[in-house]
């Protein structure tokens, strides 16, 4: 028999707290404060954190390919944007349910992300970006194009449904109710995509990202674990584009162009792949440094270009990006 190992501990004062116990204090206390949040910031600024939220749930869908599989997708703006349009002609054609128009953009996205991961998947590295990155804008000429079903250009627009929970709750939303929804299932999102990467299944994503011919002639069937890893990863996207679409009350083609895909990529980078909490950081990062400096520069400057030099800058001195330069400082 051996013994069971240690947990790890850190010296607080006189005691040790188990690095278990110091992740739930720091989820409790991250928790606290975006929930009271919403009570005290300002309409602006109320509706940009929840749309940070938003985006890094989408950043954090992607991290379990990026992160987790180690293949690099540009095809998750086709999912986003699906996941927008399935819960928009819900809401529009068949049903005001705010549950039925999550059902139809959780099924678009999932049906989309099934198509991709089946070709794509049997590329690896460069030529499995590039792939998804073409499926994304086969997508993005289709809905551009197909006019009479998704708007073309200028998208759909709808009431949003009622927060309904049956025969218990019925009410329309407010920003602050829209805030604690939002919170709600990127919250529960995140503990699921914690779970999953510390199950035997994340397991074996992480040795196909670590060395994938060896993880193959181990036994594993590599294949079909890349494709349920598109098919995960595509789903929270795509609920990502419902929460948005909700928020929004809209859908527009642009959220489907490659662009979107862009920027998850980067949200990632910016807090630190592999880490599902890194990307929120990130996204959170750009979002707000990108608000800033448009109202530092206005329309005299293109913000964009100092923007582009803080990721670089981020990118040459914290490469293990935000959340990686915060651990080693702490673990010093």
């Amino acid at each position: 028999m051996t013994a069971a190992p240690l947990e790890k501990t850190i010296p607080v004062g006189n005691a040790k707290l188990g690095h278990t116990t110091v992740f739930w204090i720091g989820f409790a206390v991250v928790m606290a404060i975006l929930i009271v949040a919403p009570l005290i910031l300002p309409e602006f600024w109320r509706r940009f954190l929840t749309e940070v939220l938003i985006w890094g749930l989408l950043a954090m869908s992607s991290d379990l390919l990026i992160g987790y599989t180690g293949m690099i997708s540009f095809g998750h703006s086709a999912f986003f944007g699906l996941g927008m349009y399935g819960a928009a002609g819900s809401l529009i054609a068949l049903s005001k349910s705010l549950w039925l128009a999550t059902l139809c953009g959780l099924a678009a996205a999932a049906g989309a992300a099934l198509f991709v991961a089946y070709f794509s998947t049997r590329l690896r590295d460069i030529y499995f970006a590039i792939t998804t990155l073409i499926f994304s804008q086969i997508f993005y000429v289709i809905i551009f194009t197909w006019t009479t079903v998704t708007g073309g250009e200028n998208g759909l627009i709808f009431t949003r449904p009622h927060l309904t929970i049956p025969f218990l709750y019925d009410a329309r939303f407010t920003s602050t109710t829209m805030h604690w929804f939002v919170l709600a299932v990127v919250t529960a999102s995140y503990l699921i995509l914690r779970r999953l990467t510390r199950s035997p299944f994340g397991m074996v994503l992480q040795s196909i990202r670590e060395n994938e011919p060896r993880t193959r002639a181990i036994g594993y069937p590599v294949e079909r674990y890349k494709i349920v890893s598109v098919m995960l990863s595509g789903l929270f996207a795509g609920l990502a584009g419902v929460l948005y679409a909700v928020q929004n009350q809209f859908a527009a083609p642009d959220f489907v162009f490659f662009l979107t895909s862009g920027d998850t990529v980067i949200y990632n980078v910016i807090g630190g792949i592999g880490t599902l909490v890194g990307p929120i950081v990130g996204a959170g990062f750009f979002q707000l440094a990108r608000e800033l400096l448009a109202r530092l520069f206005g329309d005299q400057f293109p913000y964009l270009i100092p923007l582009g030099a803080v990721f670089i800058a981020i990118i040459i001195l914290l490469p293990q990006g935000l959340l990686g330069f915060a651990r080693r400082w702490l673990n010093r």
